[in-house]
């Protein structure tokens, strides 16, 4: 036997129980009807003259009903006269290649035929000004070249920074349309000044751009669209930090405070920019965000198919195996954390021959009390928190909160077999 099994071989795996997390959960039933009234209400296409090229911002994150945001919007353009046109919103996403983004979009569901438009990117951008401090604003080319701007996104909280405004419309006017080059620009100063460039060089951008409105989305814990709304530009500073309060009062949450060990089956950027949203698990890589539970001990499982090796966030995680850390293309992760200039997310954790010894390493290494009584928590990953497992020990908690129900009776622990977790 091995000296790291030896060590590890009088460590317990506790039984495991399935419980349901109950949250707040308003949930939009007719995502397509919704935008249409929103934009109407909004009174913004009148902002559209007859043929007008209009340019439609769209990222590379995992919005509830991508598609159906995009072709409504599309719709609602060529029903004002104008010939709308997709651009891909998303920095240094899919590679900083203007033919990543293409695919980015394309996995999102983008496409010329599900939407009725065509994507047209480019990672060449125009300077429109900079910021006191010398940092450049910068907005993609074709964008800037358009007659007219229109931006979706959903509004929630950052991984790295707290702020008046933190994901949003905003961060993609600055970040997303700044492809590469505004990317780099708005991380250069680290993440404890992004509440302030975000909206200041948004400003710039929104004074110099031909930018109409953007189309906000705020979505329940189930990640299901909770509210939409067209906002028009002018109003986009003041508005933004309201969506950004209603979008934190409804994200989803480990209903327990302390937890010695997350074991998470599987991290991705199709997850969240960090593969983990620290929001979440409580793990920030930076010290300008804070919250979520305390967890002492973090294991990743394996990566999302979606994510295609990009790793980036398993830095945050003190164990992994020796399967995972063979599927990472290091170069992705590397990219993401040389354009944000955090490094954390890209570290190395200590990996082991199988995930049984990841776990058993973890509740070792917890300093819990007593590991009899180890508070293990297991998720899927960090967007699927409805229904999680909790180690046997915390049963008694569990049955004293009235948004947890007991799923199960106690079980053992089942690992190096993911497809039995759910």
């Amino acid at each position: 036997m091995d000296i790291i099994s030896e060590l590890l071989r009088e460590i317990q795996l506790p039984k495991m129980v399935k419980v349901r997390q109950k949250f707040n959960t308003p949930q939009i039933t007719d995502v397509a009807g919704e935008v249409k009234k929103s934009i109407k209400e909004a009174g913004v296409l009148s902002r559209i003259n007859e043929d007008d090229r209009v340019a439609i911002a769209v990222g590379s994150r995992g919005v509830a009903d991508l598609p159906i945001l995009v072709r409504e919007t599309v719709a609602a353009v060529k029903g004002a006269g104008g010939n709308p046109f997709i651009v891909p919103a998303m920095g240094s996403h899919g590679g900083a290649t203007a033919e990543g983004q293409i695919d980015v979009l394309l996995q999102l569901g983008i496409s010329e035929e599900s939407v009725g438009a065509p994507i047209l990117s480019s990672m060449e951008v125009i300077q429109l000004d900079e910021l006191p401090n010398g940092l450049p604003v910068y907005i993609d080319k074709l964008a800037y070249e358009s007659d007219k701007i229109i931006v979706i996104n959903r509004i929630k909280p950052h991984t790295a920074f707290r702020g008046p405004v933190e994901s949003g419309l905003m961060k993609m006017i600055t970040i997303g349309l700044g492809k590469q080059k505004g990317a780099e620009a708005a991380h250069a100063y680290s993440f404890k000044y992004m509440a302030e460039h975000v909206p200041e060089m948004a400003k710039i951008s929104l004074t110099k751009a031909p930018i109409i409105f953007g189309l906000a989305t705020i979505e329940n814990a189930y990640d299901k669209p909770a509210k939409i709304v067209a906002v028009p530009a002018e109003e986009l500073e003041e508005v933004e930090p309201g969506l950004l309060l209603e979008a934190k009062s409804l994200m989803p949450k480990l209903h327990f405070d302390s937890i010695d060990v997350l074991i998470v089956n599987e991290l991705g950027k199709d997850i969240s920019g960090d593969g983990m949203d620290p929001n979440i698990t409580g793990n920030f890589a930076t010290p300008y965000a804070t919250g979520g539970p305390d967890v002492k001990r973090t294991v990743v499982l394996g990566l999302t198919e979606k994510t295609h090796g990009n790793a980036n966030g398993i830095g945050m995680a003190d164990m992994t195996t020796k399967a995972v850390m063979n599927e990472i293309e290091w170069e992705k992760g590397y990219a993401n954390a040389l354009t944000s200039t955090v490094t954390d997310v890209v570290k190395l954790p200590m990996f082991l021959d199988t995930q049984e010894l990841a776990v058993k390493a973890a509740i070792k290494t917890c300093n819990a009390f007593d590991l009899n009584k180890v508070r293990v928590v297991r998720i899927q990953n960090t967007l699927e928190i409805g229904e999680i497992w909790i180690s046997e020990s915390m049963m008694e908690e569990a049955l004293k909160n009235k948004n947890i129900e007991i799923l199960s009776e106690p079980e053992e622990l089942a690992l190096d077999r993911l497809e039995e977790f759910i």
